[in-house]
């Protein structure tokens, strides 16, 4: 641990903190229909796109309608995106002439950008034309992430609005999501990551010859397109199968660092929408807090883990921390950082490889995951992740103190508990269910490349991070099998839809609700004892829950490694 590398980290923060409210206040706008910059340039084509769809931007929905049409505009990019990988032989921009990708991992690969989850069970470069990625994934990636977004802004609708029935409408949000937020971002940051060195071509791969004379195969493509939405969006799925740390998806320390930005910036901007639209910004900045502290917490436990590196190492004097599956471009802070940057905000893009990480290294970003990723989160999902945590923990208060729990002017009862507690109960059904199934299986353990604590690791991360929505992976698994496949693709459905319905339900319900004025007795949700209370629901919820799948994994590989023990 280094002071330029604390510094690193210090910066990262800082600048987050201050973009949160400058993107906050212009998302605010956009989602309240209300004048921005780009309105005279953005806004005939909206209108044309309502007209082309039919679509009253005057309608809204209630809960029901809203969660409705959600789903049945991912069933159709579901479905696009499958056709799309199954005829791939037969489709033009495929220079390297891939073939039709298998039923059963394109079943899984349609899931999975479908969700945000963006699993990858396959090289990307050896699996898929230029049109799938670009039509399919980066389609995907732009629609999955205006989803999440829309609906953590639905959720905070049901806080600010009071007597209503309605939430908004799906169809007029996901637009100017993507038209207004999306689009406008990514088209500069894709041409900065060009002038970083990314390919952006639909040229066929690169025959050279090396300096040994030997022939090789540079694949090359439209990569930054992807690569900015991807970032930006949380979804993490590279165009290469070395993601961010591949030369050409993660050019230069600048490229890594703006990369490491975006990953943040809407989900921790949507904390600055929630308090302008709740009427206080000191709400947001509260569940904002929250989050910092969570996350400093694990940045500082996976930079001491991995720059202390392995005691086996250490006391035969190989000491210099873990550089092992490291970019040295990159090096230890760096990567640490990405680490738990992009397992914090269900982004799953890698720059160093997870699975040869320290064993409490690499159990950080595994409770990032198994947390619900609500430590600023995916676009979106953090959002409403946190707002259910937020539920709990002013429902706790609550008991304290004998009164009727209240939030922002509305009061949380059963229905409001019970639907949170039954989004956040799905995760670990997914993460601890499959995974115990797989650990039984004969075929599913035979694909496991580690012995011992870890291996068992290698499949729990694997189930956390599809349900998690993430996406990355301790990739010791060969988890391209019929069993991976398919039960992935159930634990990234059940991960995401799952958990969207009650948190809808839960904005219903909060809207048709009257504004109740606060009073002495009202709990205060914008100063410390709140972010304590609220870190400490969701460490009871997340230790009970999860520690003993912990135990068997990391924390008995990091006492064995202490010990001298390897596998």
């Amino acid at each position: 641990m280094t002071f330029i590398g604390w510094m690193q980290i210090v910066l990262y923060c800082a600048i987050i903190v201050a973009i949160t409210p400058v993107l906050g206040g212009y998302m605010t706008r956009v989602f309240n229909g209300q004048r921005t910059f780009l309105t005279p340039i953005l806004r005939p084509v909206e209108l044309a796109l309502y007209g082309a769809a039919g679509v009253d931007e005057k309608s809204e929905q209630g809960w029901l309608a809203y969660t409705v049409g959600m789903l049945l505009f991912h069933i159709g990019g579901f479905l696009i995106l499958y056709g799309l990988m199954r005829f791939q032989a037969l489709l033009p921009f495929n220079p390297a002439e891939q073939s039709a990708v298998a039923p059963d991992l394109s079943f899984n690969t349609a899931v999975s950008f479908m969700t945000n989850t963006n699993w990858q069970n396959y090289c990307g470069e050896s699996t898929l034309s230029y049109l799938v990625q670009m039509l399919g994934l980066t389609h995907q990636n732009f629609l999955s992430a205006a989803t999440g977004i829309v609906l953590a802004v639905a959720l905070i609708r049901g806080f600010a609005r009071h007597s209503v029935r309605t939430i908004g409408s799906f169809w007029v949000d996901i637009t100017r999501c993507t038209l207004y937020v999306l689009l406008p971002i990514c088209i500069p940051y894709a041409l900065f990551l060009v002038w970083q060195g990314m390919p952006q071509t639909l040229g066929a791969y690169v025959d050279v010859t090396t300096l040994e004379g030997a022939k090789q195969t540079i694949a090359v493509g439209p990569v930054a397109s992807q690569v900015a939405i991807k970032m930006l969006g949380t979804n993490g799925g590279g165009f290469f199968n070395a993601n961010a740390a591949h030369p050409f998806e993660n050019p230069t320390g600048l490229s890594n660092f703006l990369q490491i930005i975006s990953i943040f910036a809407i989900g921790a901007a949507l904390t600055n929408v929630f308090g302008r639209m709740v009427g206080d910004q000191r709400q947001g900045w509260a569940i904002l807090a929250v989050m910092g502290v969570l996350f400093i917490a694990g940045v500082t436990l996976a930079y001491w883990a991995e720059a202390h590196g392995n005691d086996i190492l250490n006391a035969m004097g190989l000491s210099g921390g873990n550089m092992e599956g490291k970019e040295v471009r990159f090096g230890i802070v760096a990567s640490a950082l990405f680490a738990v940057i992009t397992t914090a905000a269900s982004c799953g893009a890698v720059n160093a490889m997870h699975d040869s990480f320290t064993a409490l290294g690499g159990m950080v970003p595994l409770i990032n995951i198994q947390l619900g990723e609500i430590i600023v989160g995916g676009v979106g999902a953090g959002m409403y992740g946190m707002l259910l945590f937020v539920i709990i923990a002013i429902f706790v208060a609550g008991l304290m103190v004998g009164r009727t729990p209240e939030y922002v002017g509305k009061k949380i009862e059963a229905k409001e508990v019970k639907m949170a507690m039954l989004a956040i109960l799905v995760l670990p059904l997914m993460y601890l269910g499959w995974t115990a199934v797989a650990t039984v299986n004969p075929q599913a353990v035979s694909q496991v490349a580690n012995n011992g604590p870890h291996g068992f690791s290698e499949i729990l991360y694997l189930y956390t991070s599809s349900t998690g929505n993430n996406g990355s992976a301790f990739a010791g698994i060969t988890a391209n099998t019929l069993f991976f496949n398919i039960t992935g693709a159930v634990a990234m459905f059940v991960g995401r839809f799952w958990m969207i319905i009650p948190a809808m339900a839960i904005a219903g319900s909060l809207a048709a609700k009257k504004s109740v004025p606060a009073s002495l007795g009202t709990f205060p949700t914008t100063g410390p004892l709140f972010v304590g209370l609220v870190v400490g629901v969701i460490m009871i919820v997340g230790g009970l829950t999860f520690f003993p799948a912990l135990a068997l994994g990391p924390l008995v590989e990091q006492f064995a490694m202490t010990a001298g023990t390897v596998f």
